[in-house]
């Protein structure tokens, strides 16, 4: 175990699930993400490229972005993400770019995540910045909610 402990990366990424559900009850793809430093939140994000219209409104940025507006500065140090998804390269490469220390998620995404699956951008030497990752904290909770989602939407176009 890297990090601060199973109960308190439970507890964040029961925070990221909640903020995944509301995504999905809004008509987004059902992802969310929590970043932390030191137990405190920095910021949040759900999915919200529909809402908004933009192609980089992914959970996981939306968090990064509040979490630097909290601190004041661009870089992460210190600072824990937690998605319900493993990150798209985009995403990966916004917590490479932010120096984030650490990233914990739940599901593996098989078809784009980078920080494993198909890729691993968090733990390339050639980048400027590595980081540490925890796979699979709630993945059946975070996995049974995207499936879930998906089913629903995919019967109510059949």
């Amino acid at each position: 175990m890297h990090g601060p402990g199973v109960e308190v990366d439970e507890g964040f990424m029961r925070m990221a699930l909640q903020l995944a559900r509301s995504a999905g009850e809004a008509g987004e793809v059902p992802v969310g993400a929590v970043v932390t430093k030191g137990g405190e939140v920095l910021g949040k994000g759900a999915n919200a490229r529909e809402a908004t219209g933009d192609p980089t409104a992914h959970a996981e940025l939306l968090a990064l972005r509040e979490a630097a507006k909290t601190v004041g500065a661009w870089r992460l140090p210190g600072a824990t993400l937690y998605a319900t998804l493993e990150p798209c390269p985009m995403c990966a490469g916004g917590l490479v770019a932010a120096r984030v220390s650490r990233l914990v998620f739940g599901a593996a995404d098989p078809k784009s995540g980078a920080c494993g699956s198909l890729y691993n951008l968090c733990a390339d030497p050639r980048l400027n910045h590595e980081l540490s990752v925890e796979r699979g904290v709630l993945a059946e909770d975070a996995g049974s909610l995207l499936t879930g989602w998906f089913s629903t939407r995919r019967s109510s176009f059949s």
